[in-house]
């Protein structure tokens, strides 16, 4: 699934395509993504595009009245083509503009979602999450804070929504080696140092994964269709059995909340 720096990535590259044009109007091929594509969006017409944002893993298209929430799922990508390109299989949402361009959403498994948020309003999905990642708002403070009273292992405690938005599996199991923490150990268990050195590092190698355009694994591509580059530079996602990048140990993977969980049970030990 695309996580916060492959969607930011995608909100970089469409952003300028889509500021300041008109949307004139939505052709929904197939409603039935993971929800039913409201109406509020498809009798959306001749609308300007005030401007493209990211609300942790969700991309929103402002609108007068609202907002258009794009969520990408486990397969969605989205591209910028002539609107007059011949659909494939799964190219399911158009969102047509007046300069005769359209940016298209082709999700293979239908899990991706394109949902409505009045203004003034906050559509669930988003009413509840947490501090985005890379701003002033996801401190050392913020986080100690929620890992003080849990006893869960750090990774599903920094892979919760409310906790902090978008750090997902791969980045987290990233992030954990990089700070020298057992993926396993209990939150509340961590040091507060601990603790501020994982938020430092979760903010570098977010950054530094949008800069290299995200990670392509399977089926993420940036919206001109070149993939993401950070994927050659995982330490610790996708490698178990690979050597440590530092102490040349294999690599150990255990199930985490059913997620592939990768990490050195020599530079991570768990307390």
């Amino acid at each position: 699934m695309p996580e916060l720096p492959e969607v930011e990535v995608s909100r970089l590259g469409i952003s300028p395509h889509l500021q300041g044009q008109v949307l004139l109007k939505v052709v929904a091929r197939q409603r039935q993504l993971r929800w039913w594509v409201p109406d509020q969006v498809v009798s959306q017409v001749n609308q300007p595009v005030m401007g493209v944002s990211r609300r942790a893993k969700y991309l929103l298209i402002a609108l007068p009245q609202g907002e258009i929430i794009l969520h990408l799922g486990m397969s969605g990508h989205l591209k910028m083509l002539p609107a007059a390109q011949a659909p494939l299989k799964h190219d399911h949402i158009d969102f047509v503009l007046g300069n005769g361009q359209c940016l298209r959403l082709n999700d293979t498994r239908r899990f991706g979602a394109v949902l409505w948020q009045a203004r003034g309003d906050s559509h669930p999905l988003l009413a509840n999450l947490g501090p985005e990642p890379l701003t002033d708002d996801f401190t050392v403070d913020t986080l100690l804070q929620a890992c003080a009273k849990r006893s869960a292992a750090i990774k599903l405690v920094l892979m919760d929504n409310k906790v902090v938005v978008g750090v997902g599996n791969i980045y987290a199991n990233e992030a954990l080696f990089k700070a020298g923490i057992n993926p396993l150990s209990p939150a509340n268990n961590i040091s507060k140092e601990k603790l501020r050195l994982l938020c430092t590092v979760v903010k570098e190698t977010l950054a530094a994964a949008i800069v290299q355009g995200g990670t392509t694994l399977k089926d993420f591509s940036q919206a001109d269709g070149k993939p993401g580059y950070f994927a050659q530079q995982l330490l610790v996602y996708g490698r178990a059995g690979q050597p440590c990048a530092s102490c040349q140990q294999p690599l150990q993977e255990v199930r985490l909340g059913q997620r592939s969980t990768v990490f050195c049970r020599y530079c991570q030990p768990e307390r």
